[in-house]
């Protein structure tokens, strides 16, 4: 790797920060150091806290760089310093952790230091960690489809939030997809934010039956955009605005107004780029926050929406990850083509 220099301390918000081997180098194709992720997190600073403030994190670590092994890291390490909160968060099998919550820049440069590139924030506050206050939409292109037919979709999810008086925030996802953030009070548990999440791509998949889905199960999938409803199970994270994605070039998920979706490319956005676009716009989410806590948007119309679908369709629930428990209700955990094979198999006998 090369020399790695002495430590040094950076200022953040007026707490030092120390940062082993700042050389290193964390991106080689671009020669982005440890150094360099740290002073990303700094120009953008406001922008990321206000992304993971007082929530459970899980931080995607790169000790060696993106060329180097990884891994994610749910527990708060014991050396993580007395200033940094936590909050104890349950896992779909029973078990718990106590996870770190950031409320300064300070922790963004602290996990950087461990090698930490992406955040994955809980959508949840510590002070309630079993009922999100953002209902989150990840809209993923399969295969035979991009960007473009991402951002269509997402036009397509804002009328639908608007018919129904919710607002939603849109960022890459740092890759080739868009997520739409839409804040909500945190009355529901996990199982029905998961539901109105069902509901709303169930609706999309209506309104544009050839370019969106909600089949769980690849093989069904097709060229079309996947509402990956799974996303709002418990302990199911996206990466955070403004956190670095590893990959070669240094991709960052990137929050975007509205009016300017038609005209990006999840490219325009970097390690080198986004401060440049911070510092002349500032954090472009930051009305997000007027919707905090009890102040955010109710769910009541899109659980209506899925009960009718229940009542009307015979449309109930879906497949979830096959690391969760047989959850109620669930139908079989077994894709299409394997299920016909195992029943031909059966009729044979």
């Amino acid at each position: 790797m090369g020399r790695t220099g002495e430590a040094i301390e950076l200022d953040a918000g007026g707490r030092a920060v120390r940062l082993s081997s700042p050389d290193k180098v964390y991106f080689p194709e671009r020669g982005y150091t440890k150094l360099d992720v740290a002073r990303y997190y700094l120009a953008v600073g406001p922008g990321i806290l206000r992304a993971l403030h007082d929530r459970p994190t899980t931080l995607e670590r790169f000790p060696d760089g993106v060329d180097g092994e990884s891994f994610y890291q749910k527990r708060a390490p014991r050396s993580a310093p007395d200033w940094l909160p936590t909050a104890t968060i349950a896992f779909p099998s029973g078990r718990t952790a106590d996870e770190i919550c950031p409320t300064e820049v300070a922790a963004v440069l602290w996990a950087a230091n461990l090698g930490a590139l992406t955040f994955h924030p809980w959508p949840v506050r510590r002070s309630r960690p079993d009922h999100p206050d953002e209902l989150r939409i990840d809209l993923d292109p399969q295969p035979g489809t991009d960007f473009a037919d991402a951002v269509r979709v997402a036009h397509e999810l804002r009328a639908l939030l608007d018919e129904h008086g919710l607002r939603g925030w849109p960022k890459t996802s740092g890759g080739r997809g868009l997520h739409v953030f839409v804040p909500i009070a945190p009355r529901q548990d996990f199982t029905a934010v998961r539901r109105a999440a069902i509901a709303v791509g169930r609706e999309l998949e209506r309104r544009l039956p050839h370019a969106v889905t909600t089949a769980w199960w690849k093989e069904e999938r097709g060229a079309r955009i996947f509402v990956d409803y799974n996303q709002t199970a418990r302990d199911r994270t996206m990466a955070s605005a403004y956190s670095i994605r590893p990959k070669p070039h240094a991709p960052v998920s990137a929050p975007l107004r509205w009016e300017e979706l038609d005209d990006v490319r999840p490219e325009d956005f970097d390690l080198a780029t986004m401060p440049a676009r911070f510092a002349e716009l500032g954090d472009v989410h930051a009305d997000l926050e007027e919707y905090a806590g009890e102040r955010g948007f109710a769910l009541d119309a899109f659980l209506e929406l899925a009960d009718r679908d229940a009542r009307d369709r015979g449309l109930g629930d879906l497949p979830y990850p096959p690391d969760y428990p047989k959850m109620p209700g669930e139908p079989k955990r077994v894709a299409p083509s394997r299920a016909k094979r195992t029943d031909s198999a059966k009729d044979q006998e």
